[in-house]
């Protein structure tokens, strides 16, 4: 096996280098079970969920993978980020990913009580920050991803973080098989993170609306919304996100009215499946996903097929 030993695999104990995305409202016991169980890294969802929903979260997932390590995705921007910050040292969390912002402050914290932080980024500046900040790993996420994005691809981002960086840089962005994780091994990385393919697994508890919305989105089906805002989003093209997008183009929509319509919107989503009021966050690579199957079986699929590019 070539790509399946990497300094990821060692850092976090697993067997494939490969880490489910810290999706808000989807990244839930269930997935993150079913990816830990798999060999790869679980995450559960910080968001601005409540603390003892968390709290229980993190203890349905401790008691599905057994000793298998799984993590907390922390978004920094969120009003709990203090008390997420804790209750993973409360919890005896293995691993934390972090987004939106800059988790130096808890570092010190996090390193004494055993845990490994690997942040996520969208430029080399922040990368080469948090590996002074003291971070484990990097996640170098191209403007691919679903959700918040950057404007660097992850074809020009991650080479020029892995040129800039001593630590692991784990790839994510646009990769939904074994050809986007031997490219990104190529680039460099070793590791990879996926959102977009996991929504279609089948422990992935989104509204089935949603899971239609993914699995049958075309190559063209990806809009981003929000960039007048400075929080650009990347959805599924639907009448909402369309009627968003001309708005923000025509200026009917001012930046305050756009936050008002779109608040509580990814809940719609992934709870309701509301067509007319939900924000299905979603990867430009959703053309790609076609099929409900195990996380499992996703997963192990990817790793064949990724073996058998790069042993070439």
């Amino acid at each position: 096996m070539i790509t399946t030993k990497t300094r990821i695999t060692d850092l976090l104990g697993i067997k494939y280098p490969i880490i489910q995305g810290g999706m808000a409202w989807i990244a839930e016991s269930t997935l993150a079970s079913a990816v830990s169980n798999a060999g790869g890294l679980g995450l559960i969802a910080g968001g601005s969920a409540p603390i003892d929903y968390l709290r229980e979260q993190i203890r349905k997932t401790k008691a599905a993978v057994g000793d298998k390590p799984f993590g907390v995705n922390i978004m920094l921007m969120s009003p709990n980020a203090e008390e997420l910050a804790k209750l993973v040292i409360e919890e005896g969390v293995p691993v934390v990913t972090t987004g939106a912002g800059n988790p130096g402050k808890f570092m010190a914290a996090w390193k004494e009580a055993g845990i490994k932080v690997i942040p996520v980024i969208p430029s080399v500046a922040l990368a080469k920050r948090m590996e002074r900040a003291g971070a484990d790993a990097v996640v170098a996420e191209g403007t691919e991803s679903g959700g918040h994005i950057g404007e660097n691809t992850t074809m020009c981002l991650v080479p020029q973080v892995v040129d800039a960086v001593e630590i692991p840089v784990i790839a994510a962005g646009g990769i939904a098989d074994g050809r986007g994780i031997a490219a990104a091994f190529m680039l460099g990385a070793e590791g990879v993170q996926l959102g977009t393919r996991f929504l279609a697994a089948e422990e992935c508890q989104i509204h089935p609306t949603y899971k239609e919305l993914v699995i049958n989105a075309k190559d063209t089906d990806s809009i981003v919304t929000g960039r007048s805002t400075g929080h650009p989003c990347r959805n599924v093209k639907t009448k909402f996100s369309k009627r968003l997008a001309s708005g923000e183009m025509d200026g009917s929509l001012t930046p305050d009215k756009f936050e008002e319509i779109t608040l509580g919107s990814l809940r719609k989503a992934v709870q309701d499946g509301n067509l007319d009021e939900g924000s299905f966050l979603c990867g430009a690579i959703a053309g790609m996903v076609n099929k409900i199957e195990p996380a499992k079986d996703m997963i192990e699929e990817m790793f064949v097929q990724a073996e058998k590019l790069l042993a070439r």
